[in-house]
Parts: structure tokens; C-alpha cells; sequence
């Protein structure tokens, strides 16, 4: 019989496989980045409200913290779209590498808003990620342009991660979901309005697309923040943090065995990743160690 914690332990890898499939998802659906991720977040934020009147939650928050909210739905929106947009140009392996250095970026960029120095060994490990780069854009010219959008999409949710870490702080995992995904929506929804493409992009959708984003917003997006809100309640961020890194790991994996030969790529691509992988994993630790020395 299965222990509580051993249940628990397996529940988050499921969903960190179920994110893994988030990037293909994004290569099924045939719309293009923005309608995309505007008919992502739109359907999450619904899926969150509906979770709301069942749970009975009050949608109360202040002022200041809806517009620190507005912020976190704009950046959110850029990184899913210049996520989805680098698989469409590129493929699911180049991205989901190239996004594997957010963490990096994260420990580059949050001294300049916490007001604390940068770690000798982050700019040893941001050096470490940035061979990776190089090695990897030994590669072919057809995917650099998605290696461009996907790093831009890492640089994007560094910012996010640091305004949300101090969000988080004062105002509950819930609201700050609902109201980013909803905010996102609002954003995408101008975005569209004023490219003329609103119309065109709704008429463009299939039934497969339509079955896809379901599952997208619902399974991927809405499902797996509730489930982990709440195994943050049972799980130490030590075993939270290792095990999210398996994230890239299971989505290239998933691409191979569904797309084939697309995402195969050449031996110094998984050299650069080796890089990158391993500057992101080591960090987490240092990251995690320091915490723990420090309580």
C-alpha cells in the first residue's frame, strides 16, 4: 500500500510530466502564438473562477495589488507567447533547453531588485549556461531563430518569477493566479483587437484545436496550480524545486517519441544542454543549501 508521502511524491511528478506536454500541445495546435496563449489563458481564468464560486472564495484584493497583478498578467502573456511562437519556428527540444536557463536569469536579475549582491558562484554558473548557448548554436540556421524567441521567453518569466515571489508574500496563491490569467487575457484580447486579427484568429480554430486548448488550459495550466498550492502544504521546495527540473527532460522526451526524427537533433546540441542543465541543477542546490544553513 502506498504511503501518503510516496502518493504525494508521485502526484508531482505527474504533474511535471503534465508539463512537459504543455510544448506539445503548443506544436499540435495550428494558430499561431498570440491566439494561441489568449485562448490559454482565457479558458484557465474561467476554469479558475468556476473554482472559485465552488469553493466559495471571495475575489477581494486591493487596489495596489491588482495592478502589481495587471504587470504579472502582461509578462506572463509575452513569455507563453514568445514560447509557443519559438516551438512553431524552431521545435520543442530547442525550446524547452533554451528555457531551462530561466532559473538562471532569475539569480542574475533578482540581486537588482532585493537589493543584494550577486554570488561568485552565480556568475560562475550563468557563464557555465552561456557555453551551453554557444555550443548549441553550432546548430543549424533553421533553429536559431527559435533558441532567439525561447531565450527572450526565459528572460520574461525571470521577471515574472521575481515579481511573484514578492506578490506571493502578501496575497494568496489563488488570487494571484486567477487574476494574472484573467489580466493576460484582458492584454491579448487588445492585442488582437488592434492587429484586426480577433475575428480571423476565432474563425482559424478546428475542433482539434479546440479539444487541445481544453486540455491545455484545464489539465496544464488551471489543474496543475491548484494541485501544487497545494503540495506546497505537504512537500519540503527542496523536493518541489529537483524535481521541476525534470520538466525539459520529460518534454524532449515526449517530442522524440511523438514527432520523431523532428526533434532529433546533432550530438553538440545535447552537449550544450548537458551545460545548461547542469549550471540550472547545481544552482537550485546552492540556492536551496544556503537557505537551509541560513535557518
Amino acid at each position: 500500500m502506498l504511503t501518503d508521502k510516496l502518493k504525494n511524491q508521485l502526484h508531482l511528478h505527474f504533474i511535471v510530466f503534465i508539463w512537459g506536454f504543455t510544448a506539445i500541445l503548443g506544436a499540435l495546435i495550428s494558430i499561431s502564438a498570440i491566439p494561441l496563449v489568449f485562448m490559454r489563458v482565457l479558458m484557465a481564468s474561467a476554469t479558475l473562477a468556476a473554482f472559485f464560486y465552488i469553493k466559495k472564495l471571495s475575489f477581494k484584493i486591493d487596489r495596489v495589488g491588482l495592478l502589481k497583478l495587471v504587470l504579472g498578467g502582461v509578462l506572463i502573456a509575452l513569455h507563453w507567447v514568445t514560447f509557443f511562437h519559438a516551438i512553431k519556428v524552431s521545435n520543442i527540444s530547442t525550446t524547452l533547453v533554451t528555457m531551462a536557463t530561466s532559473a538562471i536569469f532569475v539569480a542574475l536579475f533578482d540581486p537588482l531588485f532585493n537589493n543584494r549582491k550577486i554570488l561568485g558562484y552565480e556568475v560562475i554558473l550563468a557563464t557555465f549556461a552561456m557555453i551551453g548557448f554557444v555550443i548549441i548554436f553550432q546548430i543549424s540556421d533553421e533553429y536559431r531563430k527559435g533558441v532567439f524567441y525561447a531565450l527572450l521567453s526565459a528572460i520574461l518569466l525571470a521577471f515574472f518569477s521575481i515579481l511573484n515571489g514578492k506578490n506571493i508574500k502578501k496575497y494568496r496563491a489563488v488570487h494571484i493566479a486567477f487574476y494574472e490569467l484573467f489580466f493576460a487575457s484582458v492584454f491579448l484580447l487588445i492585442v488582437l483587437l488592434v492587429q484586426g486579427e480577433l475575428l480571423n484568429s476565432i474563425l482559424q480554430i478546428s475542433l482539434h484545436d479546440i479539444f487541445y486548448l481544453l486540455v491545455l488550459a484545464t489539465i496544464c495550466t488551471a489543474y496543475p496550480f491548484v494541485v501544487v498550492t497545494n503540495l506546497l502544504h505537504k512537500m519540503s521546495p527542496f523536493t518541489i524545486i529537483l524535481t521541476n527540473n525534470l520538466e525539459p527532460v520529460y518534454g524532449i522526451f515526449l517530442a522524440i517519441l511523438i514527432f520523431g526524427s523532428k526533434e532529433k537533433m546533432d550530438i553538440s546540441f545535447y552537449i550544450g544542454a548537458l551545460f545548461i542543465f547542469s549550471a540550472v541543477i547545481v544552482n537550485g542546490l546552492m540556492k536551496l543549501k544556503a537557505k537551509y544553513n541560513s535557518s
